[in-house]
């Protein structure tokens, strides 16, 4: 149902007001959108949001959940088919950027805005299935290797940086930019785990 008709079933309300969240965050950018303007957008009063959420951050909050189950449903299959660790780590940042370029609101929200996952465990909760496949591929990689939290914070600063290239070159959209950022992304992330041995090394 479009957040636009103003037609409600009951309990749909909640998902309206996500779903107008996701448009303000496209047109506005994460930190620029308020429970009012949402309720303005789905035509109900402006304390209709408050029955289903506390305030903007408990908002915010739904909409990384959402990002989040987006995020498992429509790349971690094609993550999930990967069995050599390495390999699955590469396509798992490579899907990272791939939901950069093409889900830039629900990107932000998940990522970019700095939801806080202690006040808000159920993001946590939703965040877990990614969680789980990126640590065990570091796990297993970082057996006897490396740090794993060294390496862990390598792949992340290679996937989230490619990921912010794509989107401060304005590329978000762009089906044929968004590929060549998370390929670069994928073989960055390769070329880490073959040198993984090195992240051992004292910094000079």
């Amino acid at each position: 149902m479009s957040a636009r008709s103003g037609r409600y079933h009951h309990g749909d309300l909640r998902a309206a007001l996500i779903e107008a969240a996701v448009e303000l965050i496209a047109e506005r950018g994460v930190r620029e959108f308020s429970m009012a303007e949402a309720s303005r957008r789905v035509g109900v009063a402006v304390s209709a949001p408050y029955a289903h959420f506390a305030d903007r951050d408990d908002l915010l909050a739904a909409v990384a959940v959402h990002a989040y189950e987006r995020f498992t449903a429509e790349l971690m299959p094609e993550v999930d088919r990967v069995a050599d660790p390495g390999e699955r780590l590469a396509a798992l940042a490579a899907a990272y950027v791939r939901f950069a370029g093409t889900q830039r609101p629900l990107f932000d929200a998940a990522f970019v805005a700095g939801v806080d996952k202690a006040e808000h465990p159920e993001v946590k909760a939703a965040e877990a299935p990614l969680e789980r496949v990126f640590v065990d591929c570091i796990r297993e990689l970082a057996n006897g290797a490396a740090d794993p939290d060294e390496l862990a914070a390598a792949v992340e600063a290679v996937a989230h940086g490619h990921a912010m290239l794509l989107l401060d070159e304005g590329s978000a959209g762009d089906r044929e930019a968004t590929e060549r950022a998370a390929e670069r992304a994928s073989r960055a992330t390769l070329a880490l785990v073959a040198g993984r041995r090195l992240l051992d090394r004292p910094a000079r």
